[in-house]
């Protein structure tokens, strides 16, 4: 095998992974419900599948305009999450995740507002495929949204506990952001940093997702979905 077809093979594999898992998720959504939905690659996924049950769903309240867009090819109606009083259930992926379901997201650069919507959740599913489970938070860089004005500001605190931020240059986010992604961690107490980082002025939200940690896992694998 060519390392091409080698290459090819892996990333077919991954995509087989992220559609099974994304496709067990759609048994936990109530029908006529409104959904909560994330962001990313497997997220999107997760619109193809619901995009092939018409109805399913009354309407979704998205994180991100990524992913609006893609609810609304698939004739999803959108909402505002101020026009809702809650949520029974969001769908979303992780860039990390453990077993403990303490998460890393913002890869995408939608972090805030998918802590907001998972917080407005009752129930919060997590999907990935198992290259993303982890045994510790950190290899993946810890994404920090912050106001722009704020930026250096941030990285020196960040970088006086021992964190070494890069600003994602040419990222702005939905809502006008910047993000730093710090390198160098191994997140040993997820809950801890989550507060202490949120607590530097500047700071709009730290990619950890660990006070509100997803209530489910739903892992693809190369055999099937494992549930944790």
């Amino acid at each position: 095998m060519t390392d091409t077809t080698a290459a090819g093979s892996k990333d077919t594999e991954a995509h087989l992974k992220k559609r099974r898992c994304a496709e067990a998720a759609v048994r936990y959504v109530e029908p006529g419900s409104v959904l909560g939905v994330g962001t990313g690659s497997t997220v999107g996924y997760f619109i193809e599948a619901l995009a092939a049950r018409p109805g399913l769903i009354r309407a979704a309240v998205s994180s991100s305009e990524a992913s609006s867009r893609l609810l609304s090819a698939a004739g999803i109606q959108i909402l505002d999450l101020n026009e809702v009083a809650g949520l029974h259930l969001y769908i979303d992926g992780a860039d990390e995740a453990t077993r403990a379901r303490h998460l890393i997201k913002g890869g995408g650069g939608a972090l805030t507002r998918e802590k907001i919507v998972a917080s407005a959740a009752q129930r919060f599913v997590c999907i990935i495929d198992d290259s993303k489970l982890v045994e510790t938070l950190g290899a993946f860089p810890l994404p920090v949204e912050v106001i722009p004005m704020a930026r250096s500001l941030v990285s020196r605190a960040i970088e006086a506990r021992g964190g070494q931020p890069v600003w994602r240059r040419g990222t702005v986010t939905d809502n006008g952001n910047h993000i730093l992604d710090v390198h160098g961690l191994s997140i040993t107490d997820p809950r801890a940093l989550e507060r202490e980082l949120g607590e530097i002025t500047g700071v709009v939200t730290v990619g950890l997702f660990a006070a509100r940690p997803a209530d489910l896992l739903l892992v693809g694998t190369a055999t099937g979905t494992e549930t944790i």
